[in-house]
């Protein structure tokens, strides 16, 4: 996939496209299903294939108070529309400015004489234009006197389940880990930092380490322990992962993301890994004694195993 970012340029000088337009958060198998169309039809034209993304959230920039919960930072989200095999990613900065356009004058300024479209696929869902308030009869009148011709994509569902970005979110919050990694087509990931940590594992007999998000805005998982996968330096390991708020050791709410890598030795502190969520074993829960806990985690750790391996 070769990378167009408009930021840097007044328009893009190649062959018209066929494209789709979005914020495309997680790359799900939904926003597969669209893009897979989009190439079909490039591929019966004898075009090129373009996704047109932008990398901050639209609301975001609009509203300087909102905090997303994203599925995947902007690096991620590039790197997952490398794997749909698009020819073009196009990344166009959203701006105030942007989202006063209407979705006619958006069609002519941007994807025709900025982009030159040929093409244009349309989410079933999906609403463009300021205060999204014209809908795909609109976009297929606009193309006629654009010279843009504007299809409606099928959507996908996936055992009866609505494929969406918000779903997904959904499925994580209650760490329905399966289905959400089955609907994103591949395992959720989050990468950080591994921070200084209260050391309390290494008294359990199960050290951890402590992971700081590089990415603010990701959906952190329902609180509790999961077998995950963790890739560091090129290596992959086996991995328990705990998010909660220790209810044993302490009584403050803060959060804490802590990963117990087996059969791993070394010093992990300020370098950078990622864990890659597999399945959920239990919720976070208050034990009555240390003992208990260490007992649970023993127990914990037979799961996270079982479900690796399988």
């Amino acid at each position: 996939m070769e990378l167009i970012d408009l930021s840097k340029k007044e328009h893009i000088e190649h062959r018209p496209l066929v494209a789709t337009l979005g914020f495309f958060d997680g790359v799900h198998i939904g926003h597969r299903h669209l893009i897979n169309q989009v190439k079909a039809k490039a591929k019966q034209l004898n075009l090129p294939a373009a996704v047109v993304t932008f990398p901050e959230h639209p609301r975001k920039v609009l509203q300087q108070d909102y905090q997303p919960k994203l599925l995947c930072g902007y690096e991620e989200k590039l790197e997952q529309l490398e794997t749909t095999g698009i020819n073009y990613g196009i990344s166009m900065p959203f701006t105030v400015e942007l989202s006063r356009l209407t979705a006619k004058a958006f069609m002519e300024k941007i994807l025709k004489e900025k982009i030159n479209v040929h093409t244009l696929l349309i989410g079933h869902d999906h609403r463009f234009g300021h205060n999204r308030e014209e809908g795909f009869p609109d976009y297929v009148e606009y193309g006629k006197e654009l010279g843009i011709d504007v299809i409606q994509a099928s959507e996908l569902r996936f055992e009866d389940h609505h494929v969406s970005s918000s779903q997904i979110r959904r499925l994580l919050s209650e760490g329905k880990i399966k289905l959400a990694n089955k609907l994103l087509s591949y395992n959720y990931k989050f990468s950080g930092k591994i921070i200084e940590g209260y050391k309390v594992g290494r008294t359990l007999g199960f050290p951890t380490a402590n992971i700081q998000a590089w990415e603010k805005y990701k959906v952190i998982p329902a609180l509790g322990v999961y077998a995950v996968f963790v890739r560091f330096e090129n290596e992959i390991y086996k991995g328990m992962l705990y998010i909660g708020t220790r209810p044993t050791m302490q009584n403050d709410n803060e959060i804490s993301m802590e990963v117990n890598i087996f059969d791993f030795e070394g010093d992990l502190y300020n370098r950078s890994l990622t864990v890659e969520f597999v399945d959920f074993v239990r919720p976070d829960i208050k034990f009555d004694s240390v003992k208990a806990l260490v007992e649970q985690i023993r127990k914990d750790k037979i799961a996270v195993i079982e479900k690796l391996n399988n």
